[in-house]
C-alpha cells in the first residue's frame, strides 16, 4: 500500500481543522448567552466581599496596629448587642479593613450578619443575609435554582468550555506566538478575530484551570463528592454555647497543641455542645474547615482535631477546588488577577459571537456581489 501523498495529507490536516473549526464555532454560538452570563457573573463573584464592602458601612473599620480583640472578646461583644439572637459562626475579617462577620439567628430564626470591628471588640452593626456575596454566588452556581438542579447545569458548561480550549489548539496554528500578536485594524473582521485570538492565548491556562475544577463540581453535583471526616463532638444532652472566656481558653490550647494553625473561624456551639475552630496550617490550598479542632463548649476541654494533610485523594481535590476556581487563596491581589482572567474569559466569549456574526455577514455580501456580477 502506497504511502498517503503530501498533498493527501494536507488535505486530511485540513479536513480535521476544519472539523474543530466547526466544533468550535458552533458551541461557542449555542451556548454563547448563557456561557457569558455565568463566566461575567463568577467574574463578579471573585470581588463579591469587595463589593459588598463598599456597599455596607458595617463591613468598613479602621486599622488600630496597636491593638486587637480576642475571638471570645468579639464573640461577647456580638451577644451583648444582641442578647436574643444565637451566634452560630463567626469569620476573621477578609482583609485588615473589613469587620469580622458572626453569623447569627434571630429569635424569629431568620440569618443575619453582625458585624465586629477585630481591632476594639465592638459591633459595627448588623446585615442582611442576602447581600451581594450570596446573589452572585448563587447566581452563578445554581442560577437561584434548588441545588440539585441548578449546580449540574451548571457545571455541566465546564464540557463545552474545555472543548473550546481544546479545539482552539488545532485551529490556532502554531498559536504560542500569538502572545505577542496585537491585533491588526485593518478591517472590523480582522480586528476582531485577531482580538479573539489573543485573548484565547492569553487565557488559555485559565480556561483549562475554570474548565477541570468545573468538571470536578458536576462530578460532585451527581453523587461523587467528598465528605470530610468531622472531628469529635461533646454530644451534650441540650444546645449549648460557649461563652467569650471558654473560647479564648480553647484559642490558647489549640495554639499549644498545633502552634501551626492559625484561626479563622470559630462556631461557639450548637445542639451538641461541641466548640469548633477552624482555619488553615500545613496543608495547601484547602478550605478552612479542612483543619478543625473540638472543645467542649461546657468547660473548653479538647475532644480531637482534624489535619488538612490527613485527607485522602479524593477529598483533597474536593478541598482544592473552591479556592483555585475563586482565586481565594493568596488575599486580594491574587483575587485581583483571578477577576482580570475571568474578564477576559467574558469578553472571550462575547467577542467570539460577534465576531461568528461578522462571518456571516461578509458571507452575504460577499453573496450578494456575485448575484449583481452575474445580473
Amino acid at each position: 500500500m502506497n504511502a498517503a501523498t503530501p498533498a493527501a495529507q494536507a488535505s486530511q490536516k485540513s479536513a480535521t481543522r476544519r472539523l474543530w473549526f466547526d466544533l468550535h464555532s458552533w458551541l461557542g454560538l449555542k451556548l454563547s448567552i448563557f456561557m457569558s452570563f455565568v463566566l461575567l457573573t463568577g467574574t463578579l463573584a471573585v470581588l463579591a466581599h469587595e463589593i459588598d464592602w463598599l456597599l455596607n458601612p458595617p463591613m468598613r473599620v479602621q486599622p488600630d496596629p496597636a491593638r486587637r480583640a480576642s475571638w471570645g472578646e468579639m464573640v461577647d461583644a456580638v451577644r451583648r448587642a444582641h442578647p436574643y439572637w444565637t451566634v452560630e459562626t463567626l469569620q476573621a475579617p477578609q482583609a485588615s479593613r473589613f469587620a469580622a462577620q458572626a453569623t447569627v439567628r434571630t429569635e424569629r430564626g431568620r440569618p443575619r450578619f453582625v458585624w465586629v470591628d477585630p481591632y476594639r471588640g465592638v459591633v459595627t452593626g448588623d446585615t442582611g443575609w442576602f447581600n451581594a456575596h450570596r446573589l452572585l454566588r448563587n447566581t452563578h452556581r445554581h442560577l437561584m435554582m434548588p441545588t440539585a438542579i441548578g449546580v449540574p447545569i451548571v457545571a455541566a458548561l465546564s464540557v463545552p468550555l474545555l472543548l473550546s480550549g481544546l479545539s482552539s489548539l488545532y485551529i490556532y496554528k502554531r498559536w504560542w506566538r500569538g502572545f505577542a500578536a496585537w491585533p491588526r485594524r485593518e478591517r472590523p473582521r480582522r480586528f476582531w478575530g485577531d482580538l479573539h485570538r489573543l485573548l484565547g492565548v492569553w487565557s488559555l491556562a485559565f480556561v483549562l484551570l475554570i474548565g477541570a475544577t468545573g468538571l470536578w463540581y458536576l462530578v460532585e453535583s451527581l453523587g461523587g463528592d467528598a465528605r470530610v471526616v468531622k472531628p469529635p463532638a461533646a454530644k451534650h444532652a441540650q444546645a449549648l454555647a460557649a461563652d467569650g472566656a471558654t473560647v479564648d481558653r480553647a484559642v490558647a490550647e489549640a495554639k499549644k497543641r498545633w502552634p501551626q494553625f492559625e484561626v479563622e473561624g470559630v462556631a461557639p456551639g450548637g445542639k451538641d455542645g461541641t466548640l469548633l475552630l477552624t482555619g488553615q496550617a500545613d496543608a495547601v490550598l484547602v478550605r478552612p474547615r479542612a483543619n478543625a479542632m473540638a472543645f467542649d463548649a461546657a468547660d473548653g476541654r479538647w475532644l480531637g482535631a482534624r489535619d488538612g494533610q490527613d485527607l485522602n485523594l479524593h477529598q483533597r481535590i474536593s478541598e482544592m477546588a473552591d479556592p483555585l476556581h475563586f482565586g481565594d487563596f493568596g488575599g486580594f491581589w491574587l483575587k485581583l488577577v483571578w477577576f482580570g482572567f475571568g474578564a477576559m474569559l467574558s469578553a472571550l466569549s462575547l467577542s467570539g459571537v460577534y465576531l461568528y456574526g461578522l462571518r456571516i455577514a461578509d458571507g452575504w455580501r460577499s453573496a450578494q456581489r456575485k448575484r449583481e456580477r452575474g445580473a
